[in-house]
């Protein structure tokens, strides 16, 4: 059944990319059950095509019933990561959970595909989840229940995920290898590291501004279902969670009381990338 509804009472998350989309839903998934989130994210000022700042989703964070730091910084940046992690232990004493959120998306061919996009996916995708989770790792120690969440895919090998955006592909698979071999690594601590990945496409930003992007959002899930899936993940005991590559759909059919048919998307929503 769904996870009660003061799960999260002082625990304190760190969410990278968290002005919107799936980060955002995460966040406020964790504020409705009483959680303390801090919000890292570039996005000081609004954009042109971008919905909300890091400072509307403190205020959404706190309208849903939880408390709110936004940080204004780039996951690329040593020292904005280290301050935003440092923020999260002066405001509310520690950190128990580090979801790295915040990811870089370009699928030109690699003839088209420019150094300046490669470098971006592989300096936010991949090493701004290291540095987040590095930032975390002194705090999550002394938490009684530590989770790192990746949202990232499981690993396909697949010649058509390899082929079809081997950059793209490179980044978001180096997210998760870092996150399993993180589960090892830490798995000592008592730290719970995991991934998740949407079942389907989320009506998120990068959705919506494709050419076609009104179509394919009637055929995308909320970012809701991520958020309670996440949710559900970091409500378990880190021993009994760690290690895996979830799907968002699996997780609330596994859990019960969800009915997926209320994140939208129609009958036949469309399924994520690296997924068969």
């Amino acid at each position: 059944m769904p996870i009660p509804p003061n799960a999260f009472t002082d625990r304190t998350l760190v969410i990278s990319g968290a002005s919107r989309g799936i980060g955002l839903a995460i966040g406020l998934a964790a504020a409705q059950r009483g959680a303390n989130v801090v919000l890292l994210a570039k996005t000081d000022q609004p954009h042109p095509r971008l919905p909300g700042t890091v400072h509307t989703a403190a205020a959404e964070i706190e309208a849903a019933g939880g408390k709110a730091l936004a940080v204004v910084g780039d996951v690329r940046r040593e020292e904005d990561v280290q301050r935003a992690v440092d923020a999260a232990v002066q405001r509310f004493g520690g950190v128990d959970v580090c979801v790295n959120n915040a990811s870089a998306i370009a699928t030109e061919p690699t003839e088209r595909l420019s150094a300046k996009k490669f470098d971006l996916m592989q300096d936010i995708n991949s090493r701004g989840t290291f540095l987040l989770t590095k930032a975390c790792l002194p705090h999550l120690r002394g938490s009684a229940n530590p989770h790192v969440l990746t949202i990232a895919p499981p690993i396909n090998m697949n010649p058509y995920w390899l082929g079809v955006h081997p950059s793209y592909t490179l980044s978001k698979y180096a997210m998760t290898l870092l996150s399993l071999g993180w589960a090892a690594e830490f798995a000592d601590a008592g730290i719970a590291v995991n991934c998740l990945w949407p079942e389907t496409y989320i009506a998120t930003s990068a959705v919506t501004n494709l050419a076609d992007g009104d179509r394919l959002a009637k055929s995308s899930r909320s970012p809701r279902i991520m958020g309670d899936a996440a949710a559900e993940i970091l409500a378990r005991p880190a021993a009994d969670a760690t290690g895996n590559c979830y799907l968002d759909a699996a997780v609330l059919t596994a859990a019960g009381g969800y009915d997926l048919a209320d994140y939208g998307g129609g009958d036949a929503p469309i399924r994520d990338l690296f997924l068969d």
